[in-house]
């Protein structure tokens, strides 16, 4: 390996991690670390004072162009758009470990209510450690200026985040609770797991049956997961406890397809928001990475 190739690697992981945090969906994130890649190596090393600095001034530019684009493109996306999972890897580094909060599938959720600009320098500043200078060099713009992107975006964030916060374990077990209400269900049972004004939220592009606008009310969502349960009664389902960005997922597996992947907010009291996603290429790539362990089967 060239000593280019070499440098490029060593910072690929946090090259990919500041792409995926900007753009939601691992392929995009992919695609933005190409370009990076090719302009790296059209660079002479030797006209640069701080390569990793180049690096991600280059992949935060790049980022912000396909994620202005997506924001156009998404403006005609049929119902509810949601952020696309990561596989866990074994051993998580010392540094992902660190910002594995921001890795949280709400949490980029949560972005979407910034705009491009303060995405970028809130990620930089608060994500990746770098001070407002270099943040404000990074993406070409005054300091004060910076300051002022980050001061907005945590506003913004501090407003849009749920009143209550819990722990992964109890995220846990409020999925387990679900996956024991589905196996023999009944609205009441249902019911009782989400609180009165949860949500369903549902990301099928157009391309799969899914709800067009967020449901809400206790009730209802409950008898949206009758409905889920008796319409693949009859296709042999089985149900998967996973890990996906760090946080419990439910896995929906029909016919030996994936059929769905849902992530909970929620507090002690129950189930306050599900997204599920429903896009058939999101399964298929979430698929591709995510085999069937030892999955439920609800009889």
């Amino acid at each position: 390996m060239d000593a280019q190739t070499a440098l490029f690697q060593q910072h690929r992981q946090r090259l990919f991690g500041l792409a995926y945090r900007m753009l939601g969906t691992p392929s995009d994130a992919e695609d933005v670390l190409h370009d990076a890649w090719l302009r790296w190596h059209a660079q002479d090393l030797d006209a640069l004072d701080d390569p990793e600095a180049w690096l991600v001034t280059v992949t935060t530019r790049l980022a912000l162009d396909r994620l202005r684009r997506a924001r156009t493109e998404r403006e005609h996306y049929t119902g509810p758009w949601l952020p696309e999972p990561l596989p866990d890897t074994v051993e998580a580094p010392p540094d992902q470990l660190e910002r594995a909060e921001s890795l949280n599938l709400s949490f980029l959720l949560l972005l979407e209510r910034l705009s491009a600009d303060e995405r970028a320098a809130f990620l930089l500043r608060e994500v990746f450690d770098y001070s407002h200078a270099e943040a404000a060099r990074m993406l070409g713009i005054g300091e004060e200026a910076c300051r002022q992107r980050v001061h907005r975006a945590k506003t913004r964030l501090r407003e849009g985040r749920p009143r209550f916060e819990v722990a992964k374990a109890t995220r846990e077990r409020l999925l387990q609770r679900l996956l024991e209400a589905m196996a023999q269900p009944t609205l009441e049972t249902l019911s009782a797991l989400f609180a009165e004004d949860a949500v369903h939220i549902a990301d099928g592009g157009g391309l799969a049956s899914a709800t067009l606008r967020p449901l809400h009310g206790a009730e209802r969502l409950a008898r949206l997961y009758l409905q889920i349960v008796h319409n693949v009664a009859p296709r042999h389902p089985r149900w998967e406890m996973r890990s996906l960005n760090g946080e419990p997922m439910l896995l929906l597996w029909v016919d030996h397809q994936l059929a769905s992947a849902m992530w909970i907010d929620g507090t002690d009291e129950g189930i306050t928001a599900v997204h599920a996603i429903r896009h058939p290429d999101k399964l298929a790539r979430i698929e591709a990475v995510t085999k069937p362990g030892t999955p439920v089967s609800l009889q």
